[in-house]
């Protein structure tokens, strides 16, 4: 083993792998990209940013799950890509304060929940991952 690369050699009780945690991202990511791009003629509203801003949203969830599920799949995972997508997440937690504190996008009050509690569970994403990988 060397210092990009780790074995997934956790106990099978143990549920704190990079490998399960990139996994649990991706569904969560993929199915929330797939909401945005699916929903979008109702989420415009709902939420509102145009639709057309929601679709690229969505588009980009479901590239970043794509690479998150992708990563969570080889072996051995590689530790630089547990740690890319660990702070993409921050990025995202971030960008998602800044939209709500700058008032951009336009959004709506369930926008604005919506955007904070989104936040909220990205940033948990990203310490599930660094956890992992301090474990591995």
């Amino acid at each position: 083993m060397n210092t990009t690369q780790m074995t997934d050699t956790s106990p099978t009780t143990n549920v704190l792998t990079p490998r399960n945690v990139l996994l649990l991202d991706a569904t969560m990511t993929g199915v929330n990209g797939l909401a945005y791009v699916a929903g979008f003629a109702v989420l415009d509203s709902l939420l509102g940013p145009s639709a057309g801003v929601i679709i690229g949203l969505g588009v980009f969830m479901l590239a970043y799950a794509a690479t998150a599920a992708w990563l969570g799949t080889r072996r051995p995972v590689s530790r630089l890509g547990v740690g890319l997508i660990a702070n993409g997440n921050l990025v995202w937690a971030a960008a998602s304060v800044a939209v709500v504190a700058f008032g951009w996008l336009g959004l709506t009050t369930a926008g604005t929940v919506w955007a904070l509690l989104q936040a909220g569970l990205v940033a948990g994403f990203a310490v599930l991952q660094f956890a992992a990988l301090r474990r591995s």
